[in-house]
């Protein structure tokens, strides 16, 4: 057996004798399968599992299309393709490590046409020959993609071994180039793993594989998109320590933490620093301030800067203005908003649609809606098309402001301008109508908007059942509900309930009764309501079996022991003065679970007093006969 050489990790001062094109080095035996009979070479050329590597290496290596000679010799050494292993792919790739594209073809072919997925080894080979090869985004998303196998997949990961250490590893197996170190720090931040990042930073300064000012950058970017702001100025510092000369880029990145790190006095200091190193502030570090002192409501601080803008000769643009826009809007100075709008237009900026929503934002928290009207027809007379924030903000503020009409008149209006309306802006506007009870409105309204192709919100269609019910229009009700069974909807408890209840204040309990059936089957429980309505309903139908029915139902089923549909069935029974079967009754309903009121104790008495009066009547008739 082949004894493995030890592992060789290169330091600083071996790397600079360690050429980034060294000559191939003999492959570690380890991850080879078991050596195979030698008996192998007696068989054919194509049919020997020991020549599968010089095979498909001869393949690749002629100038036509590689794939197309892949898939036209398949038949040939197919037999043979079964003993093909990670160690065999780790071989191939080394021989073809002079022509990436070969390599790119191979790699592909194991993965896509024989599902072979290659092990963390021969994903680091591939990397390392592509970076070589200075062919950097073919190398980038292949370590991305093995980034996602090992670290979230968990997928071609041998014990206490991992993608740096491999890396590392196959350095001594093929060409490499540096970058790649620098590259995997990138690789990580863009996977969300900053952690990983900056892990992989650590490690590359250890080895002495000096990371470059754009993989600093990209992890600074990522620690600070993730907040961990501590971990941004020791890597700001380390990179000062290490000499990685600090661009424009990075000051800018390192502006953005000061500011989400709250401390915004700090930032005259760190722009001094920078003017120091060479570096003057640009358009990106002073929209950065400006945005960070409007949303601590230091605008005085701000508008120091938009002024020192000019005096430095960086001229605010678009983004400048619009900033500070909000910024005043937010404090209640929407006309001081408009009038930095105005000058910024005399200026030659183009306003946006961006800078139109901030100033309808700030009308609309003052209830100035025909200044929001004015803006909205000014947008689209400057060929600016309003879009989903517009049509909300409007709408909803004219909604807020008691002024549905209006709200729906704005939609009419956008529609004409073939302006595309949010859908969740008509569910809003139905709503709105059955809140303020006017559903017969909110049903025409959609009427017309379904001629569209709108679908409402199965919770728009509840509260517009809801709606419905309360006027009892029940028929209407029904329709919709028919509609949202055609379009595999159900009706919530609450719609269920208004239903059922309109129902039976119309005298159609028994078909309540049914939708009760068709609710628990659909696996919503009945509430007390719903057994009140139900009871009450048949009760006012003298169907006062119906009812007593119901009574115990409700208590064995769903536990729902409602003392009012009691009373009710009770009062029922003493209204006609039959108490004797009432008493009988109120046994077994008590046994069930019922409890009688000072209401029932009424009731009961009233029914008493009826029955004694029935008795006297009858006594009398009869002595009258006699």
């Amino acid at each position: 057996m082949i004894r493995r050489p030890s592992i060789y990790v290169p330091t600083l001062s071996q790397s600079m004798f360690f050429s980034s094109s060294s000559s191939l080095i003999a492959l570690h035996d380890s991850h080879s399968k078991s050596t195979l009979s030698p008996f192998y070479n007696l068989l054919p050329p194509t049919q020997n599992p020991n020549n599968i590597v010089n095979l498909i290496s001869s393949i690749l290596k002629h100038k036509s299309s590689n794939l197309s000679l892949l898939h036209s010799s398949n038949n040939d050494i197919k037999g043979i393709l079964p003993h093909m292993g990670p160690h065999e792919i780790s071989r191939i790739l080394l021989r073809c490590q002079s022509d990436h594209s070969s390599v790119l073809t191979f790699f592909n072919w194991v993965k896509n046409d024989l599902n072979i997925t290659p092990t963390l080894h021969n994903y680091c080979v591939i990397v390392h020959i592509l970076a070589w090869s200075r062919v950097f985004s073919h190398a980038m998303n292949l370590l991305s993609e093995l980034i996602q196998l090992v670290e979230v997949e968990g997928v071609c990961v041998p014990p206490n071994d991992g993608i740096y250490e491999n890396l590392v590893e196959c350095t001594e197996d093929c060409n490499w180039n540096p970058a790649i170190f620098d590259m995997l720090i990138k690789a990580y931040v863009k996977a969300g793993m900053v952690e990983k990042g900056l892990a992989t930073f650590r490690r590359n300064i250890e080895a002495c594989f000096i990371p470059n000012v754009i993989a600093c950058n990209c992890l600074l970017s990522g620690l600070s998109r993730f907040n961990y702001i501590g971990q941004c100025w020791a890597v700001y510092e380390e990179m000062g320590r290490l000499g990685i000369h600090r661009n424009a880029y990075t000051f800018n990145i390192m502006t953005h933490v000061l500011c989400k790190d709250g401390d915004t006095d700090k930032v005259t200091r760190f722009l001094d620093k920078m003017e120091e190193e060479g570096f003057e502030p640009d358009l990106v570090t002073y929209n950065t301030l400006v945005n960070s002192y409007c949303k601590k409501r230091r605008l005085e601080d701000a508008f120091y800067l938009y002024k020192i803008m000019y005096i430095r000769g960086v001229m605010p643009n678009l983004i400048t203005h619009t900033v500070l826009m909000n910024g005043l809007c937010e404090e209640g100075k929407v006309k001081e908003a408009h009038q930095l709008f105005h000058q910024m237009v005399h200026r030659g900026i183009d306003p946006d649609v961006v800078s139109y929503n901030t100033l309808v934002s700030g009308y609309c928290r003052e209830g100035k809606m025909q200044m929001c009207r004015s803006l909205l027809h000014e947008m689209i007379g400057n060929g600016i098309c309003p879009d989903s924030v517009t049509c909300r903000l409007i709408v909803e503020g004219f909604a807020r402001d008691g002024k549905l009409l209006s709200a729906l008149n704005t939609v009419v209006e956008l529609k004409r301008f073939r302006i595309k309306i949010p859908e969740d802006l008509y569910d809003y506007l139905i709503v709105a109508l059955c809140i303020e009870g006017r559903p017969f409105a909110a049903r025409s309204f959609l009427l017309r908007i379904s001629q569209d192709g709108y679908m409402p919100k199965i919770n728009t269609y509840n509260k517009l059942v809801e709606s419905l019910c309360k006027f009892n229009n029940v028929e209407e009700a029904l329709i919709l509900k028919s509609e949202m069974v055609k379009r595999s909807m159900i009706l919530n408890l609450v719609a269920y309930r208004a239903v059922i209840s309109c129902l039976c204040r119309v005298n159609r309990t028994l078909e309540a009764e049914g939708l009760l059936e068709e609710m628990v089957s659909s696996g919503i429980l009945p509430d007390v309501e719903i057994s009140r309505a139900l009871i009450n309903g048949y009760c006012e139908e003298n169907k006062v079996d119906k009812a007593v029915s119901l009574l115990k139902f409700f208590a064995n089923e769903f536990q729902v022991y409602d003392t009012e549909s009691y009373n009710a069935v009770v009062k029922v029974f003493c209204d006609v003065g039959n108490v004797a079967e009432l008493l009988e009754l109120q046994d077994k309903l008590l046994k069930v679970g019922y409890v009688s009121n000072r209401l029932t104790c009424k009731y009961v008495i009233h029914g008493l007093q009826k029955a004694m009066e029935q008795d006297d009547e009858m006594l009398g008739h009869d002595m009258l006969e006699v």
